[in-house]
């Protein structure tokens, strides 16, 4: 292909009288990828990927893409239909496949994907790597561009596999994720372990550089890689390719270091892992708790009320009543006092502040929409009597650093009427959340106690 900004001008045309390109979506110096229609798929997104082949590799690469077509994985873009075209007079691979959204690419150049969005993104691509292999393919291009989101999924491309044996003795110009071994046209299972290391090296620190001279004597991978994924890098980046970890060996060292998602739930409460059988023997160990909570709870009511009451009839005790006072207000009589001093004076005129300037995280379009679901970030400021943020730190900074630097930015820059007492400007402490997703960035706060 001459210029991706050629295939451009194919919008419109019809391949095989059976698939128009519609939108571009993209393209390489070698392939173009369209929008198309399939039969059978109408509310299905479908992509059309052409692929420049020389006449002397069209019957080959034409039986590479039948072979892969027929695999069938959760986590592989599937590919419905391929075949062989001319545009202009030369030769084009073509494979109908899902459409997927967006692909791993397209976010690094915004910002590095947190340590627990890699471990989101691993097993997926671990899987599909392991399908293949195990039935005798190898995937030969594992980078970012080819791990991709289908809908809810995260899938790896499929039309560039090939069976092993097709795959040796075939060379190719190495890019910074391809292993050593390829530039003598060496393709295996092992050159895929190579990628999945230097692509996770990218993942967590967006320097291809790193990725390119990523080696298990590189000591800059100790300062910047994580664990786990220090570890996993170290066993993929092995020059000898008989000494890098296998798939099976990621997958396990990912499970062992793995948090379960209610893992906080399960700490909290420990009573409720018991054997089986002794379920019932545990009840009324948590019936008794739930008793003395609302125990607890009613002893606290009237004892806020007895407080309340002494406090507004200002009765005299043998010991100053201080638990509940305001410090404003006055303390129990002495005998010297008049009978007026003993009445309570008024409770202080308080007015809640409010929030008179918002401001939303400034957040590029790009990095928004490699959001998947909603990401909510707390914020706690402390304002002065001015009302100016004096202080922010996190209550909570959701699954992304990325998204809660820039909420926490921006809640700095907040502005609130401080709330008075007695017409007194005073302190005040906020709670403000962010919630990101792909379609908005929303803000809500509320006054909390010092």
């Amino acid at each position: 292909m001459s210029k991706p900004e050629t295939s451009r001008w194919w919008e419109g045309r019809v391949i095989e009288g059976r698939f128009p390109l519609q939108q571009w979506l993209g393209a390489s110096d070698h392939s173009a990828v369209f929008l198309t229609e399939f039969a059978g798929q109408p509310s299905q997104k479908v992509a059309i990927k052409l692929i420049r082949v020389d006449d002397s590799e069209c019957e080959s690469e034409l039986s590479r893409l039948k072979a892969t077509r027929k695999l069938s994985h959760p986590h592989l873009i599937r590919i419905l239909e391929c075949g062989l075209c001319r545009i202009e007079g030369l030769p084009y691979l073509y494979a109908v496949m899902e459409c997927a959204d967006d692909d791993l690419s397209q976010i690094l150049p915004q910002r590095p994907l947190e340590p627990q969005e890699v471990s989101n993104l691993l097993p997926p691509v671990l899987d599909a790597l392991c399908y293949l292999h195990r039935n005798g393919f190898v995937h030969g291009r594992v980078k970012p561009s080819n791990v991709m989101a289908a809908g809810n999924q995260l899938k790896l491309s499929s039309d560039q596999a090939a069976p092993v044996a097709q795959q040796n003795g075939q060379h190719r110009r190495r890019d910074v994720y391809d292993a050593p071994e390829t530039a003598a046209g060496i393709i295996s299972p092992a050159g895929d372990i190579w990628s999945v290391g230097a692509t996770v090296v990218a993942a967590l620190t967006q320097n291809l550089t790193l990725a390119e001279t990523a080696s298990p004597a590189n000591r800059d991978l100790a300062e910047t890689i994580p664990e786990p994924f220090r570890g996993v890098v170290r066993e993929c980046l092995q020059l000898d390719p008989n000494r890098r970890g296998s798939l099976r060996e990621i997958q396990e060292h990912m499970q062992l270091l793995a948090v379960p998602a209610d893992a906080t739930r399960s700490m909290a409460a420990p009573v409720e892992q018991v054997p089986d059988g002794d379920s019932e023997g545990r009840r009324p160990i948590r019936i008794a708790a739930a008793v003395v909570m609302v125990v607890l709870g009613i002893l606290l009511v009237v004892f806020h009320s007895v407080s309340n009451k002494s406090a507004e009839t200002g009765a005299a005790t043998s010991q100053p009543a201080t638990v509940t006072a305001p410090a404003s207000t006055a303390s129990a009589p002495t005998p010297a006092e008049s009978p007026k001093s003993t009445e309570a004076k008024p409770t202080p005129r308080a007015t809640a502040g409010e929030v008179v300037r918002r401001v939303l995280p400034d957040v590029p379009r790009r990095a928004q929409n490699t959001i998947r679901g909603t990401i909510k970030v707390v914020v706690r400021v402390l304002v002065d009597p001015s009302g100016k943020v004096t202080s922010a730190q996190f209550r909570s900074h959701g699954s992304s650093r990325y998204f809660a630097d820039r909420a926490l930015r921006a809640a700095q820059r907040w502005q609130f009427s401080a709330p008075e007492v007695d017409g007194q400007p005073t302190a005040s402490t906020w709670l403000v959340q962010f919630r990101f997703n792909r379609k908005s960035i929303q803000a809500t706060s509320h006054r909390v106690q010092s």
